[in-house]
């Protein structure tokens, strides 16, 4: 196949999520693929690979959560911690937009790197995790924060499920690159699947252990970090836990062709894939009003010698440029 054919068949299968369920299985999720899209951010940004991989990790499980969205709000997934990586934010603008930046320390990262630390616990570190929900002003913003213990973001992802949503879930990441006759581009790729029964009884958490038990007594026990013994959820925990790196990047395996070799025994019934894109949420009118926030010290202290001030966006590097008297004009007369 020609590397333009390639490249077709690759942009009809990416940067697009499938919702999913198992009806067998009580289980439900979605398989995201990013192409093009994080291929754009990390591109922009120039990140060293190291940090590309793990901000590729962080828009790929703020992609698959973002779009189960029911309205048009906002979800944010933000790190701070004291790592190489120190600080990451991903915002998803229901239904289909997102948006990446991270920050780094450049010696801390090339020490990391020289040691062989590049695990994403390592560069992460210790701090905390935060994921926000922003329905708009007339509603009250949500937000569940996690600690961050040098754990991957899959077990960060997971502890809050257990304490936030308290619904048992398991997730899977994949961050990698390919090389086609344009050059090395980025990809990212996840699966979310969620136990989702009808009865709540087969939510509750296994017994605790008894302790001494009558000998010849079989103790039964769950291997589920959330304690719930299910057959239906361990088996479709185990089926999630056999899914490789290259099954999520693989450019010409489709979501549905993945879902199929997972629970081809059981029955996966798939939705209307939602197609999702980057782009950056600022625009002159924003960062203009930003500017005007400021006091009257900090703007001044801004203007550039020849009496400009100058912007650039953090997440897609856009930079604009004022006047100070535009600036200030709109403050005099209450724009």
């Amino acid at each position: 196949m020609a590397d333009s054919d390639i490249g077709a068949a690759t942009a009809a299968l990416d940067d697009r999520v499938v919702p999913f369920t198992v009806p067998d299985l009580d289980v439900r999720g979605r398989v995201v693929r990013l192409g093009a899209s994080i291929d754009t951010i990390l591109a922009r940004h120039g990140y060293p690979e190291a940090v590309a991989r793990v901000l590729g990790e962080a828009a790929a499980l703020t992609v698959l959560l973002g779009t189960a969205l029911k309205f048009e709000g906002r979800f944010q997934l933000q790190t701070k911690s004291d790592g190489p990586i120190s600080m990451m934010v991903v915002d998803f603008n229901a239904p289909d937009v997102y948006r990446a930046v991270a920050h780094f320390d450049e010696s801390a990262l090339a020490r990391a790197v020289a040691e062989g630390k590049v695990g994403t616990g390592d560069l992460l570190g210790e701090g905390h995790l935060a994921m926000t929900v922003d329905q708009g002003s007339a509603t009250t913003r949500y937000q569940g924060v996690v600690a961050l213990a040098r754990q991957s973001l899959e077990e960060a992802a997971h502890q809050y499920f257990r304490q936030s949503e308290q619904i048992p879930s398991r997730i899977r990441l994949g961050v990698g690159s390919i090389v086609t006759g344009e050059g090395r581009q980025w990809r990212a790729g996840g699966l979310l699947v969620q136990f989702m029964p009808h009865s709540v009884d087969r939510l509750r958490a296994a017994d605790l252990h008894p302790g001494d038990a009558p000998e010849g007594h079989e103790i039964l026990t769950s291997a589920d970090p959330d304690g719930i013994a299910d057959d239906a959820w361990a088996e479709a925990r185990s089926l999630v836990e056999t899914v490789e790196d290259h099954e999520l990047l693989d450019p010409l395996l489709e979501s549905e062709r993945l879902l199929y070799r997972l629970f081809h025994e059981r029955g996966a019934r798939v939705f209307e894939p939602v197609l999702v894109h980057e782009d950056c949420r600022c625009s002159r009118e924003r960062v203009l009003g930003m500017l005007r926030g400021f006091s009257a010290e900090d703007r001044k202290a801004m203007v550039a010698d020849d009496g400009t001030l100058a912007i650039t966006c953090e997440f897609c590097s856009r930079r604009y440029v004022f006047e100070a008297t535009e600036v200030e004009d709109g403050l005099s007369t209450g724009a």
